[in-house]
């Protein structure tokens, strides 16, 4: 044991010179909790008087303020060797600060001396950190919110718009302009209902199912005039998207519903429309389906008209596939996305803009 002597006092010392140097808040302890040396860190953070602080025990620290129960168990846990603690966070109230939020770690040191241990106390005041973080998430709340407001006075005033643009094609004599306006007030009524569903959903995502349920109803409402002659429903499976693939989809379930209901049921022919949406992962399908006249039997559906246009744009935006199929009776729209597809709808829109 004597020959061990030397190494032993080495280490002591050594372990004593590291805490006076370090710039870390560091405490060394003896094997009665007594201070053998405190880091300047340490005294600076606390307000406590590095003349001092030697010999005292760490529960007799700034006038008794670290005597605290948290403190004496993960003390003599430590002393012990019944536990290591990397980081018991607690607040201590100090006479210099107030009360400070601080993480500590514990370290037994061994020098192969069962009757002379040392342990290394670490003190880390976080409390501005903590501090910081409470305001970050009081701002993110405030910013969630905010844009929940702002969600709903935009579906409000999409509202107020669509009522005007309504009340527009009541007044006008053209047919057609009644027509247009009429379209329009269903665009926008489109927008409307998802700002709703937005501003009732977490984190930006919309659920489907319900958000097509009641765009089709508001469609219903203001197209359908005897529901015993047409029905609008849908059969979508129960999957949440993002918002800005909702407005997409919105838009083209508008397109496509008005344009069924205007040109597949002429002279009061009775029939039925149904959206669907059906998912696989990451590949999906939307369609719209009647059961109306054909394709054959209106050429008119075929036309590029604005509607159209405004489809194949949203379907480059989704990098979905457009297929028209005869559905007999009546026609199917379906968007198909798949992986394969929306790569080449990707690599065809590369090669148009390289060829402007």
């Amino acid at each position: 044991m004597a020959a061990d002597q030397p190494s032993i006092n080495l280490g002591r010392t050594l372990g004593l010179a590291v805490v006076l140097a370090s710039d870390a808040p560091l405490l060394l302890l003896d094997e009665n909790l007594a201070v053998v040396a405190a880091s300047d860190s340490f005294c600076a953070a606390f307000g406590i008087d590095p003349e001092t602080v030697t010999g005292q025990t760490i529960y007799d620290l700034d006038d008794h303020h670290w005597d605290l129960p948290r403190l004496h168990s993960l003390i003599d846990a430590t002393l012990s060797g019944a536990a290591e603690v990397e980081a018991y966070e607690m607040e201590i109230e100090t006479s210099a600060a107030g009360v400070r939020c601080v993480v500590i770690k514990a370290q037994r040191l061994d020098y192969g001396d069962i009757h002379h241990t040392r342990m290394l106390v670490t003190v880390i005041d976080v409390t501005e950190v903590r501090a910081s973080e409470k305001r970050q998430k009081s701002l993110v709340h405030d910013n969630a919110a905010l844009l929940h407001e702002m969600q709903h006075r935009v579906a409000n005033s999409l509202q107020i718009i669509a009522s005007i643009l309504m009340q527009s094609a009541r007044k006008v004599q053209s047919t057609e302009a009644r027509g247009h306006l009429s379209d329009a007030h269903q665009r926008v009524m489109s927008i409307a209902t998802l700002q709703r569903h937005l501003a009732e959903s977490d984190a930006g995502s919309v659920e489907l199912e319900p958000y097509l349920a009641q765009l089709c109803a508001s469609i219903g409402a203001s197209m359908i005039y005897d529901r015993d002659q047409l029905t609008l429903t849908t059969r979508v499976d129960p999957v949440s998207i993002g918002g800005d693939i909702s407005v997409s989809m919105g838009l083209v379930v508008t397109e496509l519903v008005i344009n069924a209901l205007k040109h597949a049921f002429p002279d009061g022919r009775p029939g039925h429309v149904v959206v669907g949406y059906a998912a696989e992962g990451e590949d999906w399908t939307l369609s719209v389906s009647d059961d109306g006249v054909g394709m054959n039997e209106d050429a008119g559906r075929s036309q590029a008209g604005l509607g159209t246009r405004i489809v194949q744009a949203l379907a480059k935006q989704l990098g979905a596939e457009i297929s028209i199929a005869d559905a007999g009776p009546g026609t199917r729209v379906s968007l198909t996305r798949t992986v394969q597809i929306a790569r080449q709808v990707a690599a065809n829109d590369e090669a148009e803009i390289a060829a402007v």
